[in-house]
């Protein structure tokens, strides 16, 4: 049987499901969700793309995880900037918890670069229908990392390691197809001006330029995430768990993090945007 799973929406195929990736280990190897589509079949990720090989999709993925880099790519380093190092770990699948056409859950493992576990992760991924509309649907993920008994977890980024700029990527992030993009919350527009934000909500609209248009709706902030937004060198959004500061889990201890992103065809403006999660709840 194929170990990687497909998600439906009203029989359509929405979303495929990579569990384990064949990819160069520097990458980051890691289960991860290409392409996702609209309900018109408009693709919305872009995955190894030329700019950043490491972009897989949707994923969850941290570049600094008590020293090792699950994101892949180059590690930031304190005084020294982005460095090759020898410090890739990879998430491996464990178990399917549940499978289904809508809905998926497995069990995870976030490793070293020796193959030694860090974290253990549960996940739960499902796409279901927007009631009244035939243009959107809903993607849900929720995740529970858990830290050893023994050893506190921390999990950091490029900005809590030194870099400026509003750099602390890394949670659950969103690489968007290739192409023209925008980003607004309530109250904020462009990518200066919601990248860092905390707002409940964050639109991404892509497409353009010749292509079929598409929104992405995100809401599901956890306390202490901030929102990580590109439109500009490439097109992404990020739940970004270590924007400021570390989060560290105590040993013993979990966080959980629960994300809905809307996918809808055909670009949404601010009123739009609030009337669709009024629907959705």
């Amino acid at each position: 049987m194929d170990e990687n799973a497909r998600l439906t929406v009203r029989g359509a195929t929405v979303a495929e499901y990579v569990i384990a990736p064949e990819i160069d280990p520097r990458h980051g190897p890691r289960p991860f969700l290409h392409p996702v589509r609209t309900l018109a079949g408009v693709p919305v990720t872009d995955a190894l793309p030329e700019d950043h090989r490491w972009h897989l999709g949707v994923s969850v993925a941290m570049q600094d995880v008590a020293g090792t880099n699950l994101w892949g790519g180059r590690t930031y380093v304190r005084g020294s900037g982005y460095t090759w190092r020898d410090d890739h770990g990879r998430i491996a699948h464990d178990a399917w918890l549940e499978r289904a056409d809508d809905h998926i859950g497995q069990r995870l493992r976030w490793c070293d670069p020796t193959g030694a576990t860090l974290l253990t992760e549960q996940r739960r991924v499902a796409a279901r229908p927007v009631d009244g509309r035939d243009d959107a649907w809903a993607l849900d993920v929720t995740y529970t990392l858990a830290a050893p008994m023994d050893r506190e977890i921390a999990l950091g980024s490029p900005a809590t390691n030194g870099r400026p700029g509003g750099a602390g990527y890394g949670g659950f992030f969103w690489r968007a197809a290739p192409g023209p993009a925008e980003a607004f919350t309530a109250g904020a527009e462009g990518e200066e001006a919601v990248n860092g934000s905390t707002e409940p909500w964050l639109a991404f609209v892509g497409g353009g330029a010749g292509g079929p248009a598409y929104t992405l709706v995100f809401s599901g902030l956890g306390d202490g995430d901030h929102w990580f937004v590109r439109t500009g060198i490439y097109p992404g959004v990020c739940v970004a768990l270590a924007f400021a500061r570390p989060l560290v889990i105590a040993a013993g201890g979990a966080v959980r993090r629960r994300h809905t992103v809307l996918v809808v065809d055909g670009t949404l403006r601010r009123d739009q945007v609030e009337a669709l999660l009024g629907r959705v709840g």
